[in-house]
């Protein structure tokens, strides 16, 4: 439970994420009690947050950094990626691949936001990855979020602004987001 969001927009790329974890329907962890509630975190020259299990966070930092050949720049790479990842996590991180037996495929069991020099992407738990060309959210507050980064879009704003503001709007609206919030920037690459 969170809102994560990214934007696209001129020359900037923006990640940004809330802090609050959640247990169940009926506790938080706000980021004054948690030393790591940062939910963003860099690989290379990306920068990735996770929807989903609190646990996927540390997982998926080992298990990209013992990956040798990874690349997260293009819709293809990623999607290499992480079909390589995917049995390193069932087997290496015991990630219980089952949703539904009429799904096509294994899940991977999270939802990943990825904001590098090359764009805006979303992983989905069957490896499904979209190129997101302006807004995109993940989580519990995501459609605050993108309702409010839709309509500030066309406005004389940033990418940074435009992501701060689908944070805040998450943040006030799900029970499961609050501030602080992350937000990193990034130049695109030309």
């Amino acid at each position: 439970m969170t809102t994560i969001v990214a934007v696209r927009k001129g020359d900037q790329i923006a990640i940004a994420a809330d802090s609050q974890t959640t247990f169940g329907d009926d506790q938080k962890l706000l980021a004054g009690y948690d030393c790591f509630h940062n939910k963003i975190f860099q690989h290379g020259d990306s920068y990735l947050a996770i929807s989903g299990s609190a646990a996927h966070d540390l997982v998926l930092q080992s298990a990209l950094k013992n990956l040798k050949k990874k690349d997260l720049h293009s819709r293809q790479g990623i999607f290499e990626t992480f079909r390589k990842l995917h049995p390193k996590l069932k087997e290496g991180f015991y990630l219980r691949p089952d949703e539904d037996e009429e799904d096509p495929y294994e899940s991977s069991q999270m939802m990943v936001l990825i904001a590098n020099p090359h764009g805006i992407f979303g992983v989905y738990p069957m490896r499904e990855i979209y190129e997101l060309s302006k807004i995109w959210a993940i989580g519990s507050g995501r459609k605050f979020a993108m309702g409010a980064m839709y309509a500030s879009y066309d406005q004389d704003l940033t990418a940074s602004q435009i992501a701060e503001i689908g944070i805040r709007a998450g943040c006030e609206f799900d029970v499961s987001s609050s501030l602080p919030m992350t937000l990193y920037t990034i130049e695109r690459a030309k």
